[in-house]
């Protein structure tokens, strides 16, 4: 739930594919790597579809790469009533709210680097997997990377215009897989990318049936989804490396007893009680990472980025960390688990507000994000590949509405990709 916390706060007052062999770790330091996507040419789009390219498309929340965005950024934030409902005046509230938050959210950018890094390292690792995955599945190559935001640059109606520029849809068919980059799901982050997904899609290609073949029968893309993927191994081998690393930091006599705080964007109790599988979720990524670390160290689950007065999913990772200090353990490390690459809420809440005002800024600690991990960019790619050899629209889990759901936007965005046909690699190679 990139970005949600600051922002939000601020309104307060006033299947297992093994994994491939890895490259060489780098002997810098991932957070001061800089990286940046390759430039890849346009494809060309044949008028069946039958087999590649393929349009692989990373999905987030986003965040403005520069302070001048910021504005826009939480303008739209505030319009989205599925993430922010404020009523029948959500037009009216949600501008003023916005203008009037601006200055202050504007001054926590400035204070990360004068902007979100999301960007950089969302068309990264979308670029890197790529070039695997076009050795990986040459039947579905080649496979061209793109990065559709919610509330940040490139939006996801942005997306569908390069897909159209690139030779997609518009009577020439295609396929494209829309695969979150929150590896749990919940219906305030992947749900609402893929609403937001499907609104565009209806409105830029209009209503078709999928063919018996698996294709728009009238030209328009065909799209599936990989909706989440939270013990993937290769996501926990990930996570537990750089755990490892951070633990290495600290005196070998300390090391068994340092505590591991793994902390997750919270959610309103009043979400959770209408059947969000995310809590659920995001606990199995833990204990998935505690497995590959053969349970060394004491652990929790916490919850980071609680707003207003309602209740929400607790311990507060704030709270947790002044709880344990106050107990006399300052040996932390926090860990975060449910976002793909740093952003404010690493950048900004943990490291400057919780370890920074802590009093032990030696002692508690955060983790690497996944960034540019090669472990976590390999597992990315093995995920699209299992996915395109299971020629599944999405997962059973997808279909399945929240108990207490009553959003008909939901329900139809469900239906829709639920609905979508596709050939796997296999049947795809077989063509050739």
């Amino acid at each position: 739930m990139s970005f949600r916390a600051p922002i939000l706060r601020a309104t307060k007052g006033g299947a297992s594919s093994k994994i491939s062999k890895l490259t060489a770790k780098s002997t810098t330091p991932i957070r001061h790597q800089r990286f940046f996507a390759s430039a890849i040419p346009p494809v060309t789009q044949d008028a069946t579809g039958s087999k590649g390219p393929t349009a692989m498309v990373f999905m987030n929340m986003g965040g403005p790469s520069t302070t001048a965005e910021v504005g826009d950024f939480l303008s739209r934030l505030f319009a989205d009533a599925d993430l922010i409902p404020l009523g029948r005046l959500q037009n009216y509230i949600g501008p003023l709210i916005s203008a009037r938050r601006t200055p202050k959210i504007m001054k926590q950018y400035a204070a990360i680097g004068g902007g979100s890094p999301i960007r950089k390292w969302s068309e990264y690792q979308a670029a890197e997997m790529c070039k695997l995955l076009d050795k990986m599945s040459p039947e579905t190559a080649p496979h061209k990377p793109y990065v559709a935001f919610r509330y940040a640059n490139p939006l996801t109606e942005d997306m569908y215009q390069r897909l159209f520029d690139d030779g997609f849809g518009k009577g020439r068919g295609g396929r494209a897989v829309a695969f979150t980059q929150y590896p749990q799901y919940s219906c305030s982050t992947t749900g609402s990318s893929l609403n937001e997904l499907w609104k565009w899609r209806q409105r830029l290609e209009g209503k078709s049936e999928p063919t018996v073949a698996g294709f728009a029968n009238d030209g328009t893309i065909s799209w599936s989804v990989i909706d989440r993927w939270p013990v993937h191994p290769g996501l926990a081998d990930a996570i537990a490396q750089n755990v490892e690393a951070q633990l290495a930091s600290y005196p070998e006599e300390k090391r068994k007893d340092v505590v591991l705080l793994f902390s997750a964007h919270s959610l309103p109790m009043s979400v959770v009680n209408r059947g969000d599988p995310y809590p659920a979720e995001v606990a199995a990524t833990v204990y998935s990472v505690m497995q590959r670390l053969k349970f060394s160290n004491p652990y929790r689950l916490v919850w980071q980025s609680q707003v207003g007065p309602s209740a929400w999913l607790g311990a507060q990772t704030s709270d947790t960390v002044e709880n344990y200090v106050k107990k006399g353990q300052t040996d932390l490390i926090l860990i975060p688990v449910a976002f793909t690459s740093d952003h404010i809420e690493t950048l900004y809440e943990l490291d400057e507000e919780v370890i920074g005002e802590s009093g032990h800024k030696d002692t508690i600690k955060r983790s690497e994000s996944l960034n540019g991990s090669p472990v976590f960019i390999q597992a990315l790619a093995d995920i699209a590949k299992e996915h395109l050899d299971s020629g599944m629209a999405c997962s059973k889990q997808m279909g399945l509405r929240c108990p207490g759901c009553t959003s008909e936007r939901c329900a139809e965005s469900k239906k829709f990709f639920a609905g979508q046909r596709w050939q796997s690699a296999a049947q795809l190679g077989k063509l050739s």
